[in-house]
């Protein structure tokens, strides 16, 4: 049996106790978390504080050493991230977006390797080692870009919508572009003739990735809505997200291990399987309890590039190393601009679509590190190069708030979105009702509400009743609403109205608490089980609470009326005009007794014990 000492862990003591000091700090001073991990990894990796650790032993103990590890756990980081993104889109939003994806997106992979290609050539590279460099330094950094994104509210506008399409087609072309550098290397020992044969085996690569990524869908879309649907059945009433936790876990793991398998990125595998996810009603769910667990890994990888970035490099001619920072990034910024005019994009959203853009990504050291292996790129070159992508990366936070005060008018205010082919909004459309509980009430109200051109989504905690829905073409959602991040997930912010239709009363109690603090001026109906509860929940801040029997009583006397010949109009009226005193006597009582039990004066006023 291995037995570990503590020294096993320090690295992982180390993140930790970084990103519990760093985010907050960061946060209370108003400056991007992405910042403080970068720095972070660069203080505390191998050129920070670790050159001072033979003068100064204790230091070590305040330095990460197994940067292996950490690029690991850096690695599922992105999985997770990718994994996120495609939980917000579907097969129809990619069709979408296909304009921008494989037009936008291949354009500005085009044009950025073939200008940054030219330029290394004009300084002395070879053609072949400087188009590999050119490919690498033309991708950006997705998981760098799209977390400062989503903190800054920049992701569901036009700018966010264009920015993820090109890092959507960058992460589909990485394959592609080992495999190119596979073939220049062939045609780089040929002496610049093709081989046919090494060509070949080169292209026939391509085979098992394709069959690979086939597979990942069909069997995704046979195994994952089962899979969840089992998850949802074993969960306990009350119980948190560990048991979705867990799947998502597996599914992340799974897709991406499988697409490494087949020669493609793990990222991408994941980004796959999100895409089958969100299709399923298990969306929202999975959403809010991955969340946490993906920014911490996300941290881990913004550590990891603060680890890689070589300080001695930097300092032996720091002024070669910004310099060509700032050249590769500026000539990006220019070319992306252009673009995505080109595309339809208005002046303020493609400048700011391009600075978040411009500074190199992740994916160059996958890149140039393969050239280097294939003997096309410089080892002596590349390690200029490469401290310089590093910085670039560092800029992301400050070029997207450079963008973002270019473009003040707002990613939804410029007009642009129908010249590229998205739509204005989501999946969840904009101001739906939130119904609470699908059951048989539900249905109703939901029913109601199509009828009257009122849109509506659905949450519900048992599976076959959201399966179900799904199959009628509802947009149903499996989800404990007692949860606020769930709520937010599904649009509280925006909705128009929330209907808690669920038969138990102390669910009731608690979305209702949940729905009112998540915002104060929501319409909140909810449905009571009989007076008491009806008084309760309005001191729970409901907009209108519905008792069963009262609600069942009303209803007898009315059709007791109509059958004895009065006037239909005369009845409703007398009962609406009942249906009204009974709330404000409920509401009268909800402020004097938040303790559940009724007022002698309620019960007076009902005419009845409402026990």
């Amino acid at each position: 049996m291995t037995e570990h000492g503590a020294g096993d862990y320090k690295d992982l003591v180390v993140f930790l106790a970084a990103a519990g000091v760093v985010v907050p700090l960061f946060n209370r001073f108003k400056i991007s978390p992405v910042l403080g991990f970068l720095a972070a990894g660069v203080l505390l990796g191998p050129y920070g504080l670790a050159r001072f650790a033979d003068a100064v032993p204790w230091l070590r103990y305040l330095t990460i050493d197994d940067e292996a590890q950490m690029r690991q756990l850096s690695e599922l980081g992105v999985a997770f991230l990718l994994f996120m993104i495609g939980l917000e889109l579907s097969w129809g939003r990619l069709r979408a977006m296909r304009k921008l994806v494989f037009g936008l997106g291949l354009a500005q992979i085009a044009t950025c390797t073939a200008v940054l290609a030219g330029g290394f050539m004009m300084i002395g590279q070879p053609w072949v080692g400087a188009v590999v460099l050119g490919m690498g330094l033309a991708l950006s950094s997705t998981a760098v870009v799209m977390p400062v994104l989503a903190e800054k509210g920049r992701l569901k506008g036009t700018v966010g919508r264009s920015t993820f399409a090109v890092l959507l087609a960058q992460d589909l072309a990485v394959a592609p572009i080992l495999i190119t550098v596979t073939v220049m290397a062939t045609l780089a020992q040929s002496g610049g003739e093709l081989d046919p044969p090494a060509l070949g085996s080169a292209l026939f690569t391509l085979v098992p990735a394709a069959i690979g990524l086939a597979l990942l869908i069909i069997l995704g879309r046979l195994v994952l809505r089962p899979m969840f649907r089992s998850v949802a059945r074993a969960r306990k009433p009350g119980q948190g997200g560990e048991l979705f936790l867990a799947a998502a876990l597996l599914v992340v793991v799974g897709a991406g291990v499988a697409a490494q398998a087949a020669g493609l990125s793990m990222s991408l595998g994941a980004l796959v399987a999100g895409i089958l996810l969100a299709e399923t009603e298990y969306r929202r769910e999975v959403e809010v309890s991955i969340e946490p667990f993906k920014g911490l890994l996300l941290g881990v990888f913004f550590v990891g590039v603060g680890l890689s970035l070589d300080l001695d490099a930097v300092a032996a001619d720091p002024l070669a190393v910004f310099g060509m920072a700032a050249v590769i990034t500026g000539a990006k910024i220019a070319i992306i601009f252009n673009l995505a005019r080109l595309w339809g994009l208005s002046v303020r959203s493609a400048a700011e679509t391009a600075l978040v853009l411009g500074p190199a990504g992740e994916f160059a050291f996958v890149i140039l590190t393969a050239g280097m292996v294939e003997g096309v790129v410089s080892p002596a070159f590349a390690n200029q190069v490469l401290p310089a992508a590093t910085l670039s990366m560092f800029t992301v936070p400050l070029m997207a708030l450079l963008g973002q005060r270019l473009n003040r008018a707002g990613a939804g205010a410029d007009g642009a979105v129908s010249a590229v082919g998205l739509s204005p909004e989501g999946a969840r459309p904009e101001g739906a009702v939130i119904i609470v509980g699908f059951g048989r009430v539900g249905r109703l109200v939901g029913e109601l509400l199509t009828e009257h051109g009122q849109r509506f989504i659905a949450l519900d905690t048992d599976p076959a009743a959201v399966a179900q829905a799904r199959r009628d073409g509802i947009e149903a959602y499996y989800g404990d609403a007692v949860r606020p991040e769930l709520l937010r997930n599904c649009g509280i912010d925006t909705t128009r109205a929330l209907v808690v239709t669920m038969d138990s009363p102390g669910k009731v109690d608690e979305v209702a608490k949940a729905a009112r603090a998540a915002r104060a001026d929501l319409i909140l109906i909810a449905r009571a089980r009989d007076d008491r509860h009806a008084a309760r929940l309005y001191a729970l801040g409901v907009t209108d609470a519905v008792p069963e029997t009262t609600e069942a009583s009303l209803q007898l006397a009315e059709n007791t009326l109509v059958d004895l010949g009065v006037p239909m109009g005369l009845v409703l009226a007398s009962v609406h005009e009942r249906r009204e005193q009974f709330r404000k006597v409920f509401q009268a009582a909800a402020p004097k007794d938040r303790a559940v039990r009724p007022s002698r004066a309620l019960r007076s006023n009902l005419g009845r014990d409402p026990r």
